[in-house]
C-alpha cells in the first residue's frame, strides 16, 4: 500500500503580508521623520543672511538695560531662525565633545521612539523574558529619563550648552542695533523651526498616537 504524500505547511498570503508590514518603520514614524525634514528645510529657507547678522557696522552699545531688552526682543524676532541654528550648533558641539552624553541621549531617544511612541500595542513588549504592559513601559521610560537627565553628567552638559548658547545670542542681540532691519515683513511666530515645537509637533504626535489608540480601543 502506497503511503500518502507528506503534507507541507503552507504560509498564507495574509500571514506573509503581515510579516512584511511589521518589517521596517511604521507609517507614524515615517510621517514623523518627513515632518522633521520638511520643518528643517523650511526653517533654513526662511533664515536671514549671516552677513546681515554679522554686520560689524550695525553694532553699538545699548544706552540702557531697557534699550538692550528692546534690542533683544526685536533682533530675536528678526533673526529667530539664525539664533535657533546657533543654539543647535552649540548644543551639537557640546554633545560631540562629550561622547558619553551623546550616546546616552541617543539611546534614550531611541527607547522612547521604538519602545513607546511608534511601537504597536500588539504584541506587548517583552524584555529579558518578561512581558511589560503599556503603563509599565511608560513608567520605566520616565524613570530612565529622570535618571539620565538629573543623576548623570548629561544634564550638566545640556544646561551648560544652553547657557553658553543663550549668552552668545543675548550678547549679540543686545549690541546689534535693529534700526536697519525691516521688521514689518516678519514671518509669523509659528513658522520655521518653532513650528516643530508647537503646532507641527502636535500634528506629528497625533499621527503617531491615533493608530495606537484605535488599536487599543
Amino acid at each position: 500500500m502506497a503511503s500518502s504524500p507528506a503534507i507541507l505547511p503552507i504560509t498564507s498570503q495574509s500571514t506573509a503580508a503581515d510579516t512584511t508590514q511589521q518589517i521596517g518603520p511604521t507609517p507614524a514614524f515615517r510621517s514623523f521623520i518627513n515632518h522633521i525634514s520638511t520643518t528643517v528645510q523650511t526653517g533654513f529657507a526662511n533664515r536671514r543672511p549671516w552677513s546681515e547678522l554679522l554686520d560689524r557696522s550695525a553694532f553699538s552699545k545699548p544706552e540702557s538695560i531697557s534699550d538692550a531688552t528692546l534690542r533683544i526682543r526685536k533682533n530675536y524676532t528678526y533673526f529667530r531662525i539664525n539664533y535657533l541654528s546657533l543654539l543647535a550648533v552649540v548644543l551639537a558641539f557640546s554633545l560631540i565633545t562629550n561622547p558619553f552624553s551623546l550616546l546616552t541621549l541617543s539611546g534614550l531617544l531611541a527607547a522612547w521612539l521604538f519602545l513607546y511612541l511608534f511601537r504597536p500595542s500588539d504584541p506587548p513588549l517583552v524584555l529579558f523574558g518578561r512581558q511589560f504592559s503599556e503603563r509599565e513601559t511608560l513608567g520605566l521610560l520616565i524613570v530612565s529619563t529622570v535618571v539620565v537627565i538629573f543623576l548623570t553628567s548629561v544634564g550638566a552638559v545640556l544646561v551648560s550648552a544652553l547657557m553658553v548658547g543663550l549668552g552668545i545670542v543675548c550678547t549679540h542681540a543686545a549690541f546689534r542695533a535693529p534700526e536697519d532691519l525691516f521688521l514689518d515683513d516678519i514671518e509669523s511666530p509659528a513658522t520655521g523651526f518653532l513650528s516643530f515645537l508647537s503646532g507641527g509637533a502636535a500634528n506629528a504626535a497625533a499621527v503617531a498616537v491615533a493608530p495606537a489608540v484605535a488599536a487599543r480601543v
